[in-house]
């Protein structure tokens, strides 16, 4: 190892291997819980340098773990003794910006957040967007293939991405940065990589497609008494919102009430008390009638009776208030560790009445001081669920696990909707697959990693 870690530091120069307390005293996940357990960190700076990394990697059978800015929720970055773990931190930048093809070329380490500011000055706008932005990365979101709040409008990362660069586990570089939108030339090699957790592939650049920028932004939050009521106020929106409606995201009372009422980390935008807060936002081009259309759509609602309160934000800093209360996912962790995180997809008209039947199968079996807090993207049919059973064993997260995924088989749900598969999920991944599908995806890893050497254990196991 030591001759393998001496070849490694020759490739990436000076402050590009850690090793010792500088591994030890790196964090491995972005609460800080925990540390990481890697035998070394390689930074490489470039494609070259990762390249000539995995081919002195594969020859040694050694195992590696990609990294970027560790913000999953699935251990799909864990980094066990034996591993070197790999990590994009000096591999940051925007490559280039075409504001007439409107695509924008970055390194895999970029965070999120840097895309959105690089392309801003063009009027362009990045669409895939979550709470995590300032840390997460491009790459971790492309192996995850991440999806965030304007997923009902614009996609998730694999609507987003148009090509993408990657290091394969024997250091081939397939280099396929496509910048068209349109290229039907053979297989599309880049959705290899989209998805699959650094398994099949590590990303190291990507061509990220664009939009303009909206002139107009409407942000409101509306309390509704009922699932029905949530329904049909969706359905309202579309109709009369159609294509500017960009998220639709729905709180729980539970969730609402603990983050927004009780918690004292915000200033309740809409009083607690009501079954259901929905928080939504719609872009437009029309910065003077925009405005008094969404408005004027929240109104209707009221007058129907599909909402029984509502605000809508006058300023930047009040829309961003509201947007504090879904995405302070650090303060809910805060309230209700220790828990299990779910991320499932689901009918949205199955939504009510599995979360009413984990409800009661979770109070049945640990009582009322367990907790269950539901929310997430229900206009793409995500939900997000924290439940932590009192008192709180291995034995109880396994059972509250068997609750969250059993029913979803019937109603042809999904484990994870956004968060990937990592090792947390993967003996349940036949919930969502087929052995066919399961049996053909062993066939991709065996083709392009036959030693097992890229994010050994994830996924697929």
């Amino acid at each position: 190892m030591t001759a393998l870690l001496d070849h490694i530091a020759t490739i990436v120069g000076p402050g590009g291997l850690l090793t010792g307390e500088d591994v030890s005293l790196r964090a491995a996940d972005w609460l800080g819980l925990s540390t990481c357990k890697a035998k070394a960190v390689v930074r490489p700076a470039s494609t070259d340098q990762l390249s000539r990394v995995m081919q002195a990697c594969h020859a040694a059978g050694q195992s590696v773990v990609p990294a970027g800015g560790l913000t999953g929720l699935v251990h799909g970055s864990d980094a066990a003794a034996d591993d070197i773990q790999i990590s994009f931190e000096r591999m940051r930048a925007v490559v280039a910006v075409d504001p007439v093809g409107r695509t924008v070329t970055v390194e895999a380490g970029c965070p999120i957040q840097a895309v959105h500011e690089a392309v801003a000055g063009h009027g362009l706008v990045f669409a895939v967007d979550w709470g995590a932005r300032g840390s997460a990365t491009v790459g971790g979101g492309i192996s995850t293939n991440a999806g965030g709040n304007r997923v009902v409008r614009y996609g998730m990362m694999r609507d987003n991405v148009l090509g993408v660069e990657a290091v394969l586990a024997d250091g081939t570089v397939i280099s396929s940065l496509n910048t068209l939108l349109k290229n039907n030339a053979a297989y599309d090699l880049k959705q290899l990589f989209i998805g699959s957790e650094g398994t099949l592939g590590l990303v190291t650049r990507a061509v990220l497609k664009l939009h303009p920028a909206t002139s107009s932004e409407a942000t409101g939050i509306v309390a509704l008494d009922s699932y029905d009521a949530v329904l049909g106020f969706f359905a309202h929106l579309g109709r009369r919102l159609g294509s500017t409606l960009t998220s639709f995201e729905v709180m729980w009372r539970d969730h609402y009430e603990l983050i927004a009422v009780t918690s004292g980390r915000h200033l309740p935008p809409l009083p607690g008390g009501h079954a259901f807060y929905a928080i939504v936002e719609a872009c437009g081009i029309d910065p003077e009638r925009d405005g008094d259309h969404f408005a004027a759509v929240l109104g209707e609602a009221l007058e129907q009776g599909l909402a029984v309160d509502a605000v809508i934000a006058a300023s930047k800093a009040q829309a961003q208030g509201i947007w504090k209360v879904r995405e302070d996912i650090e303060g809910l962790f805060m309230a209700t560790a220790p828990a299990v995180t779910f991320d499932v997809s689901l009918p949205i008209a199955a939504m009510n009445g599995y979360v009413n039947a984990l409800r009661t199968a979770v109070a049945d079996r640990w009582g009322g001081e367990s907790k269950v807090i539901v929310f997430g993207h229900l206009g793409d049919s995500n939900l997000h669920i924290l439940i932590g059973p009192r008192p709180w064993t291995d034995d109880a997260r396994h059972a509250v696990e068997e609750l969250v995924y059993t029913p979803l088989k019937p109603l042809a749900g999904s484990i994870s909707a956004e968060h990937g598969i990592g090792l947390e999920k993967r003996a349940w991944l036949h919930i969502s697959r087929s052995p066919e599908e399961i049996a053909l995806m062993r066939t991709l890893k065996a083709a392009l990693d036959p030693k097992g050497i890229l994010n050994p254990g994830k996924v697929l196991g």
